[in-house]
């Protein structure tokens, strides 16, 4: 039987997002048996009961065990001397008992108590449900499925100083990563909407506006999902999942690193002095690799560059994530999960998001940003300021909320701001490309620097998050493969990334 996933009861509300740690499952409690061992029966007064039996009994007992070698020697007709065959009687016990032994350990699961900490035995202070082991869990994930979308908060941690890493006290950090992840399955679509940690936003009972990156710090997941949700005019969230650095670097080494292309030099030097560089062009990212990667920031360009590169990796990531030379490291990410994540996700709708993620067709994940940009009148340059005008598509598409009065971004494809990127290696075809638009009646097409990365097919880069735009504008000019992600020209509605399939 199919086990539907019902969210209604989980669903998170801005009035009852207090109410997000309330799913917590609460461990077992040691019980003590009190009634383990029989009371000894008490004679009937009638019976003469002489002290000395019990010890007569034993030493009867005793002398039946040790007439056991003696009669063995005298029927088996040994020549040998008494002691040599106690010896040997004692060798023999001793390995039977460890073959016993070792058998019983090949017949356990090897990540049944590896590291299990008393926290993982129940024992702990902290409250946790337990999570299966992973043959249980992928045994039977094909039987949970999501029966309605799905709103999830993600945050990237940075751990606090001086906390232990991966202890609840280590979360209470500011945010260096948000995304809104939506799943649903009446399309079966996963769209993420990357917030930029700079976003200016009010929290309540703060002083003035501050920055989003700060929810978490100030009143942990609960506060954090209150402020995104009233950002997003009053977008339910289901479920928050939070993440610490520490366990992304952990998740990219166990998965072997992931391949991604590192478009620019980036060196980076952290408060204890150690460096990290990486050089231009296609690479295996290592867990720290990774880390800076995401972290890096630009002078002067704010947080929207990190957040490109962020959906850079998250795509990485799931490529890699959907290779079969995973399965076997599933014991060690599931560790992994167990230490450095924290959410608020039950284990049957963990299993239900997981199977959903699988069986997601390349077309249907999507991705972009919140809408936005900077002003040159703040007085922190890198603030950024919302502008949800038109964007009312958007808000339906990546977190499932209508909004009266707003109305959608209608202009025609033509008369959207369209990037023109070479990554043909054939420098020629920029103003060919752009000469042929024109011609097609689009006014606004401007060119941008050159993509390092040669690439054989052409890409409609969607910025927005649209895709029927990147359809439409395929179907112009005949060929094109649709990318919706924010990875594009970060002006433009639409970026051209010339391949060299363009003649």
């Amino acid at each position: 039987m199919i086990k539907q996933m019902q969210w209604a009861e989980n669903q998170i509300t801005p009035q009852q997002v207090a109410d997000l740690d309330a799913d917590e499952v609460k461990p077992q409690q040691l019980q003590r048996s009190e009634n383990l061992v029989a009371p000894p029966e008490v004679p009937a007064p009638d019976t003469e009961v002489t002290p000395q039996e019990p010890a007569i009994v034993s030493r009867k007992v005793v002398e039946s065990v040790g007439e056991i070698p003696n009669q063995l020697y005298e029927r088996l007709g040994l020549t040998m001397p008494r002691w040599l065959l106690w010896i040997l009687t004692v060798v023999l016990g001793i390995v039977l008992s460890g073959l016993l032994v070792s058998t019983l350990a090949l017949w356990t699961p090897l990540w049944s108590n590896l590291d299990q900490t008393d926290e993982d035995a129940g024992l702990g202070n902290k409250e946790q449900q337990k999570i299966p082991l992973p043959g249980e869990l992928w045994g039977k994930i094909s039987e949970y499925q999501l029966s309605r979308p799905m709103n999830i908060l993600i945050m990237g941690i940075e751990p606090v100083k001086g906390t232990v890493d991966g202890s609840p006290e280590s979360f209470a950090g500011k945010s260096e990563t948000m995304l809104m992840a939506r799943l649903d399955p009446s399309d079966k679509s996963i769209k993420v909407l990357s917030i930029p940690k700079d976003t200016m936003i009010a929290i309540p009972e703060a002083k003035g506006l501050t920055k989003v990156s700060d929810a978490n710090a100030q009143g942990g997941p609960v506060l954090a999902a209150r402020v995104i949700s009233r950002t997003l005019s009053n977008a339910p969230i289901d479920r928050y999942i939070r993440i610490s650095t520490s366990g992304l670097r952990q998740l990219v080494d166990q998965l072997g690193g992931v391949e991604v292309f590192v478009p620019q030099s980036m060196s980076y030097q952290d408060t204890s002095g150690k460096s990290i560089s990486l050089v231009s062009g296609w690479q295996t990212l290592n867990g720290e690799q990774a880390e800076l990667f995401v972290r890096y920031r630009e002078p002067g360009l704010g947080d929207l560059p990190r957040v490109q590169r962020q959906q850079a990796l998250i795509k990485a990531l799931l490529e890699r994530l959907n290779s079969p030379t995973v399965l076997p490291r599933l014991p060690q990410l599931t560790r992994i999960m167990r230490k450095y994540f924290d959410t608020n996700l039950k284990i049957e709708e963990m299993m239900a998001l997981v199977n959903f993620s699988l069986n997601q067709d390349r077309d249907n994940f999507q991705m972009t940003v919140l809408p936005g940009g900077f002003s040159r009148f703040s007085q922190d340059p890198n603030s950024y300021w919302l502008n949800m005008t038109g964007q009312q598509s958007l808000l339906n598409d990546y977190v499932g909320v209508n909004v009266p009065g707003l109305k959608p971004d209608a202009r025609p494809v033509p008369k959207l701001k369209i990037a023109i990127q070479n990554a043909s290696n054939q420098p020629q075809l920029t103003e060919k490309v752009i000469k042929y638009l024109k011609e097609k009646g689009f006014t606004s097409v401007y060119a941008v620097p050159d993509w390092p990365d040669t690439q054989r097919q052409t890409q409609i880069i969607v910025q927005k998050g649209n895709r029927e735009l990147g359809a439409n504008l395929q179907q112009i000019v005949g060929l094109g493969q649709i990318e919706v992600s924010a990875t594009g020209d970060l002006e433009s509605d639409l970026t051209i990334r010339i391949g060299k399939d363009w003649k």
